[in-house]
């Protein structure tokens, strides 16, 4: 195991600030991240609750949040999301579980292993199947899913705009 999850705290918040930086530098999706991309610190950003109850209303649903942290020197290498229960809107594009990895960290694992570890979160809270979904062209990411057991449903349009080509493909992974 390379890495763990962890709750944000402030010993990290250099990290995360750090870390939405090389998102926004790098023109990323904050796929999993509560909102980091819209907040300019990280008091602002772990009031998640309050901050994200304003923001979606009616639409709004808790999160678990994690980063996902190396073992070896406690980098933040990425971030990654549990909803829960779905909302109709996560219930049609987005899922139970979100998440990123910095650009510099991509291509060696920690997007499955982070999911890996979600999974154990997602059935302490009683889960016995979540959805998770990705952009069809994002093959990065359907490959972590199916190597943690995703099974495609469907295709959808991507009504919302979440993604690049316009389909989201959506799974299901048996807890």
């Amino acid at each position: 195991m390379y890495l763990k999850l962890v709750r944000p705290t402030n010993e990290y918040a250099e990290q995360v600030m750090r870390y939405k930086e090389d998102m926004l530098a790098n023109n990323d999706s904050f796929d999993g991240c509560a909102g980091l991309e819209e907040v300019s610190s990280f008091s602002e950003w772990i009031d998640f609750e309050n901050r994200l109850k304003r923001k979606y209303g009616e639409g709004y649903v808790p999160s678990e949040v994690y980063l996902g942290v190396r073992i070896v020197d406690e980098k933040v290498v990425g971030i990654i999301d549990y909803r829960h229960p779905l909302s109709p809107f996560l219930f049609q594009y987005g899922g139970n579980v979100g998440y990123s990895v910095l650009p510099s960290e991509r291509r060696k694992g920690y997007a499955s292993e982070m999911l890996k570890l979600m999974l154990d979160v997602c059935r302490e809270y009683g889960e016995e199947k979540i959805l998770i979904t990705c952009d069809k062209t994002n093959d990065a990411s359907r490959r972590t899913i199916v190597k943690n057991g995703g099974k495609l449903e469907n295709e959808i349009e991507d009504d919302a705009g979440l993604g690049e080509c316009g389909i989201i493909q959506r799974y299901w992974i048996t807890l």
